[in-house]
């Protein structure tokens, strides 16, 4: 037996104990004001979809019980919001005896739903540039196919933004149940009040309004899925200082760069461990990028869908992927070709620097609106409040 297969053996003898708990917390009753959320894994704070909905829900002031599963119980949350410790014992009874779950990620492997409760799956992309499930082919883990299949078929919706998203969700998440093209509730504060936040948050980070704020966002990078996840915040090739430069003197502004990383890497860290050099300001601990996002005058990523996120509300957009065939001899082919994107691309600090000097943003949004429009893309900033609708009606008919 090699050590895959050990491993195997090893997640199907837990999802069995967890299963098995699940039956015994079944003799309590479900709470029918209960929602529960989780975000990342438990490594995320309070962002994402799940955030906007948990504040769509409080809008409305219904009386609702809002549990919030974390493996950080000190980070911080609305006084409206039960935060508890993301551990085998608290995950099982909260969702156990919750009417509704709200989730961005995977249901632990062995998770079980009764027939009265809904599961929404926000999931944490909606377009994205990575192959993900069946779309890995042979790079796609056996472990990652079956907690993919596991999670797919407990849940009763997941939100989508395009018929894109709706046709390959079935190769992409192994899920044939119906979605809910609503939009992503992550973006409806870019929609309807970027400006808001982006003079608070500006304020917040100590950035002036007239400085030029890049923010670097690359993805996430753990190993091939065939055995434990490695998370580790890597060594970047980007040449943070002639970024920097490059753009004062396209602009002929004070440039700021903003580094955020992976949740699932940032809540490894604790901030001592942030990113000191270059004069880069490292965000990576603030839980929503939505936020973040919002001070933004153009994001520079290498594979992550906050790309797309951005360019869906209008702020510019260039790639910066310097290990294209090491990332696809990893993880398989990716989702789009690159003359279907609406981005330029460099795999150097060179051609960095040149798509920099000749990005025109007019020619950009050209693009992307043609992109939004061939893949049937909405964002149109009411995805929390369509969501919120849906699941007060749920827990007021059922």
């Amino acid at each position: 037996m090699n050590s895959e297969e050990k491993y195997l053996k090893q997640r199907e003898r837990k999802a069995k104990r967890l299963s098995l708990l699940f039956r015994l917390m079944w003799v309590l009753p479900v709470k029918k004001n209960k929602i529960v959320f989780a975000c990342f894994e438990g490594d995320g704070g309070y962002g994402d979809n799940p955030k906007y909905i948990a504040e769509e829900l409080h809008r409305r002031g219904e009386k609702l019980d809002l549990v919030w599963l974390t493996h950080d119980v000190m980070r911080e949350f609305p006084s409206y919001i039960k935060v508890r410790k993301d551990n085998i014992w608290n995950t099982v009874f909260h969702l156990a005896t919750a009417k509704v779950w709200i989730d961005n990620y995977r249901k632990p492997y062995g998770t079980l739903k009764r027939k009265n409760q809904l599961y929404i799956q926000t999931w944490h992309a909606t377009i994205g540039f990575k192959a993900v499930g069946l779309f890995r082919g042979d790079k796609f883990p056996e472990i990652a196919r079956r907690v993919s299949e596991w999670d797919s078929n407990l849940a009763d919706y997941v939100l989508s933004n395009s018929e894109y998203c709706d046709k390959v969700y079935p190769k992409k998440l192994l899920y044939n149940g119906p979605t809910l093209r609503v939009g992503s509730p992550r973006l409806d504060i870019l929609v309807n009040s970027k400006q808001e936040h982006n003079v608070s948050m500006r304020k917040k980070l100590g950035i002036d309004m007239d400085e030029y704020v890049v923010l670097y966002a690359p993805t996430f990078r753990g190993g091939t899925q065939k055995d434990t996840k490695k998370v580790y915040l890597e060594d970047f090739s980007i040449d943070f200082n002639r970024v920097a430069k490059t753009f004062e003197k396209k602009y002929e502004k004070k440039c700021r760069i903003l580094l955020r990383v992976h949740p699932q890497v940032s809540a490894k860290l604790d901030v001592n461990d942030l990113y000191t050099k270059d004069g880069i300001l490292d965000v990576s601990l603030i839980p929503d990028l939505s936020e973040i996002m919002a001070t933004a005058d153009i994001v520079i990523t290498d594979y992550s869908s906050c790309a797309f996120d951005a360019a869906f509300v209008g702020i510019p957009v260039l790639l910066y992927a310097d290990d294209v065939k090491e990332y696809v001899n990893n993880r398989g082919e990716f989702m789009w070709k690159r003359e279907e994107l609406p981005f330029d691309i460099a795999e150097n600090n060179e051609e960095l620097e040149n798509n920099i000097l000749q990005f025109g943003e007019s020619n950009y949004k050209k693009q992307v609106k043609l992109f939004m429009s061939k893949n049937k893309v909405s964002e149109d900033g009411k995805a929390s409040e369509r969501l919120g609708e849906i699941i007060v009606n749920y827990i007021d008919t059922m």
